[in-house]
């Protein structure tokens, strides 16, 4: 299974100089210097660190992985057309690069178990009042890691 990892934009002395519309995260990103790169924040897991198989995308400055990224070319050039999502957090940047997507014709499966949210309301909300409005299907952990279990993708 070929693995796209979609960062989110790290912080950088600069980001958002001058943008006129900052969102209450793009606010709070300025401000705390969130995911500031080369800092905690700002630096893989040491469980998460991209593979050298990995498709690394250019990082994201809001919600989608696709606004402004590498990520339909990338796909694309390596003939994916399901997508598959796991991070964080489910009801903002998993959702919008969902729902974006599914516009772009993608078959796109949701994974409950492998999605967080900030809170419970966050979390029942993405899977199950919005996921259903998109993903063509929403699959536990569990179940992925069944259909995926020996098979060549």
């Amino acid at each position: 299974m070929q693995v796209f990892v979609v960062p989110h934009r790290r912080w950088r002395e600069g980001n958002y100089a001058n943008w006129n519309y900052l969102n209450r995260d793009q606010a709070a990103s300025k401000q705390n210097r969130m995911f500031e790169d080369g800092a905690w924040g700002g630096d893989w897991h040491p469980d998460f660190v991209p593979q050298a198989d990995d498709v690394v995308v250019h990082e994201h400055w809001a919600q989608s992985g696709f606004a402004h990224t590498d990520l339909d070319f990338q796909l694309k050039k390596h003939g994916i057309t399901h997508v598959v999502t796991i991070g964080m957090p489910a009801n903002t940047c998993i959702e919008s690069t969902n729902r974006y997507a599914m516009e772009l014709g993608y078959h796109v499966t949701l994974v409950r178990g492998a999605t967080a949210a900030f809170t419970r309301e966050m979390l029942h909300a993405a899977h199950e009042l919005n996921g259903p409005t998109y993903a063509h299907a929403i699959l536990s952990a569990d179940e992925i890691a069944t259909a995926f279990k020996g098979a060549h993708v």
